[in-house]
């Protein structure tokens, strides 16, 4: 007669422990530590092992899994097409996107996965996306900000924004080097306070020239009437051109403070958020660049005010050396935001509409990838060759 081991004996046992009562759990127990000689709390866990690692188990604790991997990919797919923005911001923005590629045939992933994902909650988008957020250097582009002697000529204005009519939008330039010294191209960022919408444009370095005509640009392309804008102390802005330009076309200039980088706080804030983050910090210094990355913001401004939403912070408090920050519940995208004003003409509203229903949001994005890699290829061509000042 073969002696049994310890594995026979908890085999033996394990269907009626794992059925029994809490008496009768006890008497198992008492006979197979009298038999292995095991101590009772490690009888416990050798069958709460054999349980869990059991392939035919007929029943398992816990509760199952309900997101399975079908779902958590169509999630990183509507992600990646949302500008791999955080979770609040996505979730707001999962069944237009979904419905848009549905009608483009698009989207192929089958209808319980996009069932679970169209009912999943923001909190779970949150944590979710968090999985996906790719681990970021952290840069700082340089300032070439100089102050202008003309500043004088402009009123400073510092708020609030809140009651602005869409069309008074705050203006900043950013430059592509790591370093102020030589030419290179610069992008103006024009951001609308009422819908936060952002509409970009490159020029070959910062002068007054240069400036006006990215503005005036800007002026004819945004969606509504441009009434006012809003830099800093920058001589691009500052200046006699300018100044002059925005008097022939009824526009309000004024500025922030200097060295008051909140009074011009949602331009400050875009940026980082859309110009650095999809253009990144490389340096362009060759003219044939302003072209190409132009072909860039073609599309990337009314992808942005179209499908990427936005969340306005509406009270900040100050406690002791820190800030609480209190911000919509809703995110909302620059076009939507739009859509909701009251002051903005029906006729405006019913051309934006006709726009939105011709985009795709993953079309949009793989061909502002594909020309963000056209512009890298026109900058290695025709670059500074002998001394590379390319910093990705």
């Amino acid at each position: 007669m073969t002696m049994k081991t310890k594995n026979d004996i908890f085999n033996e046992f394990k269907a009626r422990y794992w059925k029994a009562d809490k008496d009768e759990k006890g008497e198992i127990l008492t006979h197979v530590c009298a038999v292995t000689k095991m101590h009772r709390k490690a009888a416990v866990r050798k069958f709460r092992r054999i349980q869990v690692e059991d392939p035919c188990k007929s029943e398992g604790r816990g509760r199952s899994t309900y997101y399975t991997p079908d779902v958590t990919a169509a999630l990183k797919e509507i992600w990646e097409d949302g500008d791999e923005v955080c979770g609040e911001l996505l979730h707001p923005m999962i069944k237009e996107y979904v419905e848009i590629l549905k009608r483009d045939k698009m989207w192929d992933h089958p209808d319980e996965a996009t069932g679970k994902l169209l009912s999943m909650s923001e909190i779970t988008v949150r944590r979710r996306v968090g999985h996906f957020m790719k681990a970021r250097k952290k840069r700082h582009g340089i300032s070439s900000t100089r102050p202008s002697h003309l500043k004088h000529l402009v009123p400073i204005f510092i708020g609030p924004w809140n009651d602005k009519p869409p069309g008074f939008g705050q203006i900043d330039t950013v430059l592509h080097s790591n370093t102020t010294s030589g030419n290179a191209v610069y992008s103006l960022n024009y951001t609308d306070a009422a819908s936060l919408g952002v509409f970009t444009r490159a020029q070959w370095n910062k002068g007054q020239e240069a400036t006006r005509d990215s503005l005036e640009y800007v002026k004819q392309n945004l969606y509504f009437p441009m009434l006012g804008v809003h830099p800093d102390t920058g001589s691009e802005f500052i200046n006699e051109m300018v100044i002059k330009w925005c008097g022939e076309n009824s526009i309000d200039l004024s500025r922030s403070r200097p060295s008051h980088k909140n009074d011009n706080m949602h331009v400050e804030e875009r940026n980082g958020h859309v110009i650095r983050k999809m253009i990144g910090y490389i340096t362009l210094d060759c003219p044939e660049a302003v072209g190409a990355l132009n072909d860039v913001y073609e599309l990337s401004n009314p992808y942005r005010f179209h499908f990427v939403a936005v969340r306005r912070m509406i009270e900040k408090e100050k406690l002791s050396s820190r800030y609480r920050r209190k911000y919509e519940k809703k995110a909302k995208t620059p076009y939507q935001r739009i859509l909701e004003r009251e002051d903005v003409p029906e006729a405006h509203k019913e051309k934006l509409r006709i726009i939105h229903a011709k985009l795709n949001p993953r079309l949009l994005q793989q061909e502002i990838a594909r020309r963000i890699g056209k512009l890298y290829d026109v900058q290695k061509r025709f670059g500074d060759l002998e001394n590379p000042k390319q910093s990705r």
